[in-house]
C-alpha cells in the first residue's frame, strides 16, 4: 500500500490518533469566571475561548486548576513562558516561575471590535502522578491602538503532581464575556 495511505490510517494495525469529543460549551456574559467540573477520564483536553471581551480594558485570558472538583482553585505556583507579537512589529516574551494563574493571552481591549480568542491543550490533568501542563495560542486586539492585533503562544505548568479535576476560565481581574468549549481527545 502506498505510504500516503498509511499516513491516513488506511493500513490495518495503524494506530488511530483519537478524536475530538465535546464535553461542554458555555456562553457567558459579565461573569468573573466559568468553571468546567466534569472532565471525563481523558489524558488530553482541548479548550477553545472565542469572542472573549473583558469588561475592563487591557485584561488577559487565564485559567486555574482545582484538586477538589471545583470547590476551590489553586491560586499560586503556576509557571509560564509565552512569546507575543503585535502588528506593529513589537515582539517579546512574558514569563514567570511563580504566578497566580495560567496566563494564556496578552492584554485584550474592551472597546468596540476589540475581542480575543484562544485555544489551549491541557495535558495530564487527571493523572495524579504527573504535572499538569498546557500549550496554547491566542489572538486579540490590544487596547493600545498603535499596536493593533497581537498573538501569544506558549506553555504553562503547575509543577505539583496531582489530579486536577476542574478548570476555571477567568481574566486577570474583573468580568468578561465569551464562548468557551471544552473537548477531550479520546484515544481509540
Amino acid at each position: 500500500m502506498p505510504i500516503g495511505q498509511a499516513k491516513f490510517g488506511l493500513l490495518g494495525g495503524v494506530a488511530d490518533p483519537g478524536k475530538l469529543e465535546l464535553i461542554e460549551t458555555k456562553t457567558v456574559s459579565g461573569v468573573a469566571q466559568a468553571d468546567f467540573t466534569s472532565l471525563g477520564s481523558y489524558n488530553v483536553h482541548f479548550l477553545t475561548v472565542n469572542n472573549f471581551k473583558p469588561n475592563t480594558d487591557s485584561r488577559d485570558i487565564s485559567l486555574r486548576l482545582s484538586t477538589d472538583g471545583g470547590t476551590s482553585f489553586i491560586t499560586s505556583g503556576y509557571q509560564y513562558a509565552n512569546q507575543y507579537g503585535y502588528s506593529d512589529g513589537n515582539f517579546g516574551e512574558i514569563k514567570s516561575t511563580s504566578f497566580s494563574r495560567i496566563r494564556i493571552s496578552a492584554a485584550i481591549g474592551n472597546a468596540t471590535n476589540e475581542t480575543g480568542s484562544a485555544y489551549i491543550y491541557l495535558y495530564n490533568l487527571l493523572d495524579s502522578g504527573k504535572y499538569s501542563f498546557t500549550t496554547s495560542q491566542s489572538f486579540g486586539i490590544h487596547p493600545n491602538t498603535t499596536l493593533g492585533g497581537g498573538f501569544t503562544f506558549g506553555s504553562n505548568v503547575l509543577p505539583t503532581a496531582a489530579e486536577h479535576n476542574a478548570v476555571r476560565v477567568l481574566t486577570s481581574s474583573g468580568n468578561f464575556s465569551a464562548d468557551i468549549s471544552l473537548y477531550a481527545i479520546a484515544e481509540s
